[in-house]
């Protein structure tokens, strides 16, 4: 996994987005959301804008962080991030049983760092569906120089209205993607649509756990906090994914929160009790140095204006993760392995 350095950061910051509207476009993702007088229809109704504009902003603050593949992992003890992320994506292809010269669909593949791996993994063809213009260009680069480019590709589209004709793909997965979609069933029945019978779809999905209570207003901060951090339009409870699959057409083999058995806690390299130097960037010291820095690149005009404000809702999100985390009411790694039936039911 690559880490792109502080000019690396400063070039990407705010994407496809021309550098002097991206104040504006901040503005504009911000008022999305329930800090700032939005509302969840509106957010599902505007899904495609709301997760582009997050994607443009958030991206290169993703890489400087987290390195190709932006998203948590089960972790063992003595375990480093960067191996329990290759793990958890390992985990993945063998669940879905994956076999070489089969063709995958990555549902919601944000730079491919994933695809690459589980691609290498599995020797596999991987096609990454997304919907973000500057993180598919990113992604053909990096593609390019792991020289993956033959065997992993990308395709530019929204995951609710896939191009890709019926019984396309010998397996799917998403790995915290899903959960962007305004409708978890229209989803999971495009995913559906596209699977061959007798196949698989597998998925790590970002849920509240059944200890969420609707009612607690901290619980709420810390969803609330969770959605604007993130680009989501709501989170999902893990019975409503369930649901969701089952309505679609899919037969449940087998579902887990991994974030319950996982030995070390999943949110700890945002917790700014916890120091690490292989992630130093993710630790309470090594976001302030990101801050300070961005204040400063935003300040000679190297970073564009508004890129101090992403920087800070993305620390709102880490924030509310690590709560969510700590109370047992939210978790990144809610996995399912389904199965589209060989013969469809009447």
């Amino acid at each position: 996994m690559s880490n792109p350095g502080a000019l690396d950061l400063a070039a990407g910051l705010g994407g496809k987005i021309e550098k002097n509207d991206v104040l504006s476009a901040v503005e504009k993702y911000e008022k999305y959301h329930v800090h700032y007088g939005g509302a969840e229809e509106e957010r599902k109704a505007n899904y495609t804008d709301m997760v582009n504009k997050y994607y443009d902003l958030a991206t290169s603050f993703y890489e400087f962080g987290w390195g190709e593949s932006f998203h948590f992992a089960h972790r063992f003890k003595g375990e480093s991030l960067r191996e329990s992320i290759k793990r958890h994506e390992h985990f993945l292809a063998l669940q879905l049983g994956l076999k070489p010269g089969q063709k995958v669909l990555d549902v919601g593949c944000g730079i491919g760092g994933p695809l690459r791996e589980i691609s290498r993994f599995s020797l596999t063809s991987v096609t990454g569906l997304n919907n973000n213009e500057y993180q598919i260009t990113r992604g053909k680069e990096l593609n390019r120089i792991a020289g993956v480019d033959k065997t992993c590709d990308f395709v530019k589209a929204d995951f609710m209205k896939m191009p890709f004709p019926a019984n396309s793909f010998d397996a799917v997965y998403a790995i915290e993607a899903t959960c962007h979609a305004p409708d978890a069933y229209g989803c999971y029945s495009e995913i559906y649509r596209v699977l061959k019978p007798g196949q698989c779809f597998a998925a790590y999905e970002w849920c509240m756990t059944d200890s969420f209570d609707p009612k607690n207003k901290e619980h709420q901060r810390i969803k609330a906090e969770v959605e604007i951090g993130d680009g989501l339009p709501d989170i999902r409870l893990t019975g409503q994914c369930l649901e969701a699959l089952k309505k679609a057409g899919f037969e449940v083999i087998w579902s887990e929160d991994l974030a319950a058995s996982s030995p070390l806690p999943w949110y700890l390299p945002l917790d700014k009790n916890h120091f690490s130097f292989s992630s130093f960037r993710l630790t309470a010291v090594g976001r302030f140095f990101t801050k300070n820095m961005v204040k400063a690149l935003e300040y000679i005009g190297i970073a564009p204006k508004g890129s101090l404000r992403v920087q800070d809702f993305l620390e709102k999100a880490a924030e509310g993760l690590v709560e969510g985390g700590r109370r047992e009411i939210f978790t990144p790694m809610f996995f399912f392995l389904a199965r589209k039936p060989l013969v469809e039911s009447q």
